[in-house]
């Protein structure tokens, strides 16, 4: 499937601002199972520097500053990319989850040593006791990993009501736990938090979800919006995703973006600035299939 996306952000500053630095990621990855045909990023006011390179995860990354007075920046990054429907996994085939949490805990081949950093605290995630309780009706002792991961993400979109004024994006992983609501970021952070929890591996996925209006209403553009999901590391199968907000896997209708740790190592756009004041930011995505 081929998709033209649109991703525009806009921040409207209460007072001038008179440098900005910050950083973008905003370019679909490259994988097996996606390529990204085009990419072009628009900037205003333009920016006096700008440049890419690679992060730690491989995320391609832009930079850019603009050093004039501003009271408003706009962010269009615009991609064509396609993408091909994944072999589908065997949700019973072995191992089992518990065997896989054993040999992270003493990884001894670099694929393992690569994941086990996955299984660690994270900024916004950390391991709890309360997420391991959660978890553990999901993860039978000898039930296959990619079977237990799927009913953890069952169980959550079933006990999670998705409420996008409930949260923000420093709600404490705990808090959305104890209220049982939130968006996708909030459902990711939290199947990571159980998975992590009982020595698995997982990572934070963002990217694009390709949505359809209700039958007989027109597309509307710019109403779309990115979305959030994971991925687990299976020995097997290397590493497999899982959409726990739509309790699914993910196919050719998502588009991966970045994966890091978690939400705070893939924010679309991040930056530091003198000046502004308060400031209202607005973010419209199109998702549009070719």
């Amino acid at each position: 499937m081929n998709y033209r996306i649109l991703h525009r952000t806009t921040h409207h500053y209460g007072e001038p601002v008179s440098v900005s630095h910050h950083a973008a990621r905003l370019v679909p990855r490259v994988m097996t199972s996606q390529q990204c045909q085009s990419f072009a990023l628009r900037i205003e006011p333009e920016p006096a520097v700008r440049q890419s390179r690679r992060d730690y995860f491989g995320n391609e990354v832009w930079f850019f500053s603009i050093q004039e007075v501003h009271n408003r920046l706009e962010v269009i990054a615009e991609s064509v990319v396609s993408v091909q429907e994944p072999p589908p996994n065997r949700l019973s085939a072995p191992p089992a989850w518990a065997e896989v949490a054993l040999s992270l805990a003493d990884p001894a081949t670099p694929e393992l040593v690569d994941a086990c950093q996955f299984t660690f605290d994270s900024p916004m995630v950390g391991a709890s006791l309360e997420l391991l309780d959660y978890a553990k009706p999901s993860l039978g002792k000898d039930l296959p990993l990619l079977a237990g991961v799927a009913d953890l993400c069952r169980r959550i979109h079933q006990d999670f009501q998705f409420d996008p004024k409930a949260t923000t994006v420093a709600t404490p992983l705990a808090e959305v736990l104890r209220m049982r609501r939130g968006v996708c970021q909030d459902f990711a952070h939290l199947a990571l938090g159980c998975l992590r929890s009982a020595g698995l591996a997982a990572r934070y996925v963002s990217g694009y979800l390709r949505t359809r209006p209700p039958e007989g209403q027109p597309r509307l553009v710019g109403v779309d919006a990115s979305h959030a999901w994971i991925q687990v590391f299976c020995p097997t199968r290397g590493w497999v995703d899982f959409d726990p907000t739509n309790d699914l896997q993910p196919g050719d209708e998502h588009i991966t973006v970045a994966y890091g740790r978690d939400y705070s190592d893939v924010s679309p756009l991040s930056g530091i600035l003198t000046g502004g004041g308060t400031h209202e930011v607005t973010v419209a995505v199109d998702v549009e299939g070719l």
